[in-house]
């Protein structure tokens, strides 16, 4: 049920001369199979806007090169992958969401690092932040630095980004160092078009394989003594073999302008953004040429040195524009340049945040202010003040902010009933410390149901109960999704508690996929990423490892959910206590069901769907109903009642008839307002001969009212 990308795999297969137009994403997977890529790999469940799932889905493709697609269950297990290019003239390529995917993989990319490789590696990570970040602000600059691998952020339009692949793979051969390439969502999703090359079959794929393994070498392993002089090597020979290829092979780019005594030397992923605002200011066109001389770094790392003196050799005053902090790259420029006795000024986190995401007001606040001290007056003043009117405008006519509107699960998600539940169970019982997860169900942490003590990793939540669960009069509950269980959670958490018999209640989300990273196969899924991967049930699982008390429950069964937990609660059986809450995920039934539908109606066939409504009469305007389930469905309106002024609940067309609403009306006892109704469609002969009698008999006890035309 994963996203299709039908019509953009059909552009893959072009060849030399033929014009590629689509995302960036695609120009992506478009240069990995024009560089001659062995093997691909990558987390599903962490995304670089979707690379591994159009991968996948190019099966077909891949097979006529010859190259081996692997779905990794975590990026540990993807970085493992690389290993093949250790030894091997194998290229190979894994992808995922960087800062907390690289995190996950950090084991095997520092030893990776360390033996380095034959074989040209390339790790595409999303390189997301501020807004666009999953959850941890931080950058993957720093675990380049800290484990000497290269990194590449280009520049974001098509042939840069392609041409940056295609030789991201040569510079990782040239100075057998694997190569990070970060791209942002802004990257990923960029549309442009570029000049195609033909898809190169590797040399030694699985259709043309090798006759022996690679000699044992020790020195290839990192492991002591070999590990010591990898280190040395890094420094003495990978590193100017690097800083080499980048000057001949001119990866990074500079744009020449004519106020040559100032410059800006920038990310190249913060290229179009940086311009745009050039553009503001009447310091460059519409085209992108600026009258401010730029040097646009494709490679954040390494810088090479004798490039940056030549750009600031004439200059007295240039700005660094590098997101995020520490200032990794303007502590290192500044170093470079007092190295060479040069006197240029330079400016970056003293006009730009050291922290936060550079958006367009933040980037031109910084450039107006880094032209204004180089001597150019004060353009961004009259841009800025323009913005500041337009919010004040707004807010005179708002009459006040916004109210907050959090973000909360999807219409009929199948895991609100259990928080709602959790909820219930809390008045019962008392407060419950909460161990949340990364997925769909950190969002419980939200209004209304605030739930979560902590978040530390995906699929952590029961390791982070650990200590917790001795220090409690109640047992603490962890929250873990299908995609965590087999992420990390099964072994980092489960297993470690059935070892230590810890005395806590795990609940593990099972929906079926991926979900919140746009509904991708997992182990349990009913089906995976190719026809013979078998359907691993959670359950079978978590017996076999030992644990005592199991239970599995339907998740929109609020009592049955709330009486499970309640039991796990108060068993005097020891030992973790794992409930497998089984519900599928809304988006991807709706998908399906939407399918089905239409092909019905289309043959003229009967469909039904449930429905569920409020009757304003009996409404009390209590609103448990919305404080207990935050369904998105469920809002406010103005009463017909021109006796009652107070809003009536209501529950809007987005309603997808989970039944929610009604269980909890039923089980939190609240007001009997919520009917149920079965909307159906080409109904048989029989109900529309009921559906007559009935308007028939209710026009009778209606009385006279009731004869006013339908509309």
């Amino acid at each position: 049920m994963e996203i299709s990308f039908k019509s953009e795999i059909e552009s893959l297969p072009l060849g030399a001369g033929e014009i590629f137009r689509g995302e960036g994403i695609l120009a992506v997977t478009k240069a990995l199979l024009q560089s001659g890529v062995a093997y691909v790999g990558g987390y599903q469940g962490a995304p670089v806007s979707h690379l591994l799932d159009v991968m996948v889905q190019s099966r077909g493709l891949l097979d006529e090169l010859g190259i081996h697609l692997e779905t990794c269950t975590n990026e540990a297990a993807a970085a493992a992958m690389l290993g093949a290019s250790i030894g091997y003239p194998l290229r190979g390529a894994v992808t995922w969401k960087s800062i907390v995917g690289t995190n996950v993989a950090s084991d095997a990319l520092s030893n990776l690092a360390s033996s380095g490789v034959m074989g040209g590696v390339l790790i595409v990570v999303g390189e997301d932040y501020g807004e666009g970040a999953s959850v941890i602000q931080e950058r993957t600059h720093a675990f380049a630095l800290k484990s000497s691998m290269w990194l590449l952020d280009p520049r974001p339009n098509l042939p840069t980004i392609v041409r940056t692949v295609e030789l991201g793979f040569e510079l990782s051969e040239a100075s057998n160092t694997p190569v990070m390439l970060e791209l942002r969502v802004r990257a990923c999703h960029v549309y442009g078009e570029f000049v195609a090359k033909d898809n190169v079959k590797p040399g030694r794929s699985r259709r043309h394989r090798f006759a022996a393994p690679a000699p044992f070498d020790y020195d290839r392993l990192s492991h002591p003594p070999s590990t010591f002089a990898q280190e040395e090597d890094k420094v003495a020979q990978r590193r100017p073999a690097a800083e080499k290829f980048i000057i001949d092979n001119e990866l990074n780019e500079f744009f020449g302008g004519e106020l040559s005594d100032i410059g800006i030397i920038l990310q190249g992923g913060l290229y179009n953004a940086v311009v745009a605002r050039l553009e503001q200011m009447g310091f460059a066109d519409l085209f992108g040429n600026s009258r401010v001389p730029l040097f646009v770094l494709n490679v954040t790392h390494p810088l090479v040195a004798s490039q940056i003196e030549s750009f600031c050799a004439t200059k007295r005053t240039v700005l660094i524009v590098e997101e995020g902090g520490p200032e990794f790259m303007e502590q290192a420029i500044q170093t470079i340049l007092r190295r060479a006795d040069l006197q240029t000024d330079v400016l970056g986190k003293s006009v730009l945040p050291m922290a936060g995401e550079y958006t367009a007001e933040v980037l031109l606040k910084g450039i107006a202010a880094f032209l204004e001290k180089a001597g150019h007056g004060d353009p961004g003043a009259s841009i800025l003040a323009v913005l500041d009117g337009h919010r004040q405008t707004a807010a005179r006519h708002l009459g006040s902010a916004l109210p907050a509107r959090p973000p909360t699960f999807c219409t009929g998600c199948p895991e609100r009933p259990v928080f709602s539940a959790m909820k219930l169970l809390q008045r019962e019982i008392g407060p419950v410390h909460v161990a949340a997860d990364i997925g769909c169900h950190a969002l419980a942490t939200l209004p209304p149901f605030d739930s979560g003590q902590s978040i530390l990793g995906y699929g952590m939540s029961m390791a982070s109960a650990a200590a917790v669960s001795s220090t409690q009069e109640r047992r603490p509950i962890s929250i873990m999704g299908d995609g965590g269980f087999w992420h990390n959670g099964m072994a980092s958490g489960l297993t470690g508690a059935v070892f230590n018999q810890t005395d806590s209640v795990l609940i593990v989300m099972n929906n079926g996929y991926s979900s919140a990273t746009g509904i991708q196969a997992l182990p349990s899924s009913a089906a995976g990423p190719v026809p013979q991967s078998p359907s691993l049930d959670i359950g079978t699982i978590v017996r076999a490892l030992g644990v005592k008390w199991l239970r599995k429950v339907r998740t929109y069964d609020v009592a049955t959910v709330l009486a499970t937990l309640r039991e796990a609660m108060q068993t005097g059986v020891g030992g973790p206590k794992v409930i497998v809450a089984e519900g599928e995920c809304q988006l991807a039934r709706q998908r399906r069901v939407r399918g089905e539908v239409a092909e019905h109606l289309r043959a003229g066939k009967r469909t039904s769907r449930l429905r569920f409504g409020i009757d304003d009469d009996i409404c009390t305007g209590d609103r448990a109903c919305i404080r207990l389930s935050g369904c998105p469905s469920l809002t406010v309106k103005p009463s017909a009642d021109l006796l009652r002024t107070a809003p009536v609940t209501t529950v809007t067309e987005d309603c997808v008839g989970c039944g929610l609403c009604g269980e909890l009306a039923h089980e939190a006892q609240l007001c009997p307002s919520f009917y149920e109704a079965e909307v159906v469609q080409n109904p048989s002969t029989w109900e529309r001969f009921i559906d007559r009698i009935r308007r028939t008999v209710i026009g009778w006890l209606a009385g006279p009212a009731s004869a006013a035309p339908r509309t």
